[in-house]
């Protein structure tokens, strides 16, 4: 299998290194990610600016632009080939629940079901992520590959995708895969309003709120529970549900 690899965390993130030493026992793997940090940036696209590519030392390849325009540019003209699958992650933190909506690494994985694509967003829930080493990383590398080696018996819809997320620790305190829907989450904290030191009004976005749908079933719940979580994910935002509600209230104007 031939991958290519991204993230939001940036190319010389720990978590981009350990899946693609995993990745490597499995199949040729290319990585295109961010020359910088770039979480939640969601689905961006840099259409400013010139997007360069630069080919590093161990054979990354850094593009100065977000998640979204690494794996973009990688399939619209940077790579003579076409990948098999693309990987995103393993992204330093949770992307549980409504984290979807704002998540760099799910954004990267999407971008490749947008262009025809197989994808899969891969998280490691942990405290504290951004500051711990490649080797915290490693099992949830080796739970992806596991994945991975069964892709073939797998038929997805088009524009669906897979947002994994593992919980983080050994891998032999994990206890399996749980096929789960998105929780939700409550509101964020409250924006911090600060001032400069000219005295000018700055602010800070608040941390994510805590989950609010942790029910069974729920990714939340999956994680909490030692399992790690799979969710297919949908790129139609269409609320099918409620079409006729709002067709029944147009037909009143």
């Amino acid at each position: 299998m031939r991958f290519l690899l991204s993230n939001d965390d940036g190319v010389h993130a720990p978590g981009l290194m350990a899946m693609a030493d995993a990745l490597a026992r499995i199949g040729e793997v290319t990585v295109v990610a961010p020359l910088g940090e770039c979480s939640a940036f969601s689905s961006a696209l840099t259409l400013d600016r010139p997007l360069r590519p630069q080919t590093l030392d161990n054979g990354f390849i850094a593009i100065n632009g977000t998640p979204a325009d690494c794996v973009h540019i990688a399939l619209n003209g940077l790579l003579d080939f076409v990948p098999d699958i693309i990987v995103s992650g393993i992204n330093a933190g949770a992307n549980l629940g409504d984290d979807v909506i704002y998540s760099g690494t799910v954004a990267a994985a999407l971008e490749g079901r947008f262009l025809g694509r197989p994808s899969m967003a891969v998280s490691l829930v942990a405290e504290r992520a951004k500051t711990l080493g490649i080797e915290a990383y490693r099992p949830a590398a080796e739970m992806v590959v596991r994945l991975l080696q069964h892709w073939p018996s797998l038929a997805l819809p088009p524009r669906t995708l897979l947002n994994v997320n593992v919980p983080a620790g050994e891998l032999g305190q994990l206890k399996g895969f749980q096929v789960a829907r998105l929780g939700h989450r409550g509101p964020s904290a409250d924006v911090l309003r600060l001032q400069d030191p000219r005295g000018h009004d700055v602010f800070w976005i608040g941390a994510s709120g805590d989950p609010l749908d942790n029910a069974p079933g729920t990714d939340f719940h999956a994680v909490n529970e030692g399992f790690v979580s799979v969710t297919p994910i949908d790129a139609d935002m269409t609320r099918y549900g409620v079409m006729q509600t709002v067709e029944h209230w147009v037909a009143k104007a």
